[in-house]
């Protein structure tokens, strides 16, 4: 396998026996069919596949937070290989620490595609657990993950707090009312239907990832689904996003 970044996770799947990570510069072969697991933030992802040789786009493997369901059909790789990473590097090169928690003692990192058995592969021989999904059992899975990279830190955003455990654990109710918002938003939206306990399995994974730090990223990959959603599907998230913008606590000017 070929690995494109070489941050945090990276840096952790280039441990992995099978994997080789292309330096700067370097760019993908036109031979061979090996996965080219791409590693780097989302709004790298346009120039990446666009210098990936057309033959290879079918081996590009997508492991970023957020909804990339438009900007894959867009590009024509809605089909391609994606994963949900529940595991947390603080550091490059540090141990990860796996999203194994109370209630998903399992873990919840899970790939589907193409190439879903190499990737899951990769992560069992680094101690991480993933789970093998099809794309029916992917979709809701992916916007559970979304919810809470959507809700955790927002919330810690407009109650000053510096990481999602402490809004999780001064905020837990609200952080909870928007997640079950934001998974009732999903279905009437999506059409779809989640396994049950997901405010639980979100508040839970919090834990584990209590240091994650609250911050409102990548706007257009995250909450923008939900914002774009409007007031009527998601009054408490959108209410927030508009009162950490009046207070100034955003990067980005909001649409």
């Amino acid at each position: 396998m070929l690995i494109i970044g070489g941050g945090r996770i990276g840096s952790l799947l280039a441990q992995c026996r099978s994997c080789t990570l292309l330096e700067r510069g370097q760019s993908i072969p036109s031979d061979g069919s090996c996965p080219v697991i791409v590693c780097t933030r989302n709004d790298p992802l346009e120039e990446i596949i666009d210098h990936c040789p057309e033959n290879r786009r079918k081996d590009l493997v997508f492991v970023q937070n957020g909804y990339l369901d438009d900007f894959l059909k867009r590009k024509g790789l809605w089909g391609n290989t994606q994963a949900l990473l529940y595991f947390f590097v603080t550091v490059t090169g540090e141990e990860p620490i796996d999203g194994i928690t109370t209630e998903s003692e399992e873990g919840l990192t899970a790939v589907t595609g193409l190439h879903s058995v190499a990737f899951s592969k990769c992560l069992n021989d680094l101690g991480l657990k993933c789970h093998v999904l099809s794309p029916e059992e992917f979709r809701p899975a992916m916007f559970e993950k979304l919810i809470w990279i959507c809700t955790y830190p927002l919330v810690g955003v407009a109650k000053n707090c510096d990481t999602v455990g402490e809004a999780a654990s001064k905020y837990g109710k609200l952080c909870q009312e928007i997640a079950a918002e934001l998974a009732a938003a999903v279905c009437a939206k999506e059409g779809l239907t989640f396994r049950d306990g997901t405010v639980e399995r979100l508040a839970a994974y919090t834990i584990v990832g209590a240091t994650f730090p609250a911050g409102v990223k990548e706007f257009k990959w995250r909450n923008s689904y939900f914002y774009n959603l409007g007031d009527e599907l998601c009054p408490i998230h959108n209410a927030l996003l508009r009162e950490c913008a009046e207070a100034g606590k955003l990067s980005f000017q909001l649409p």
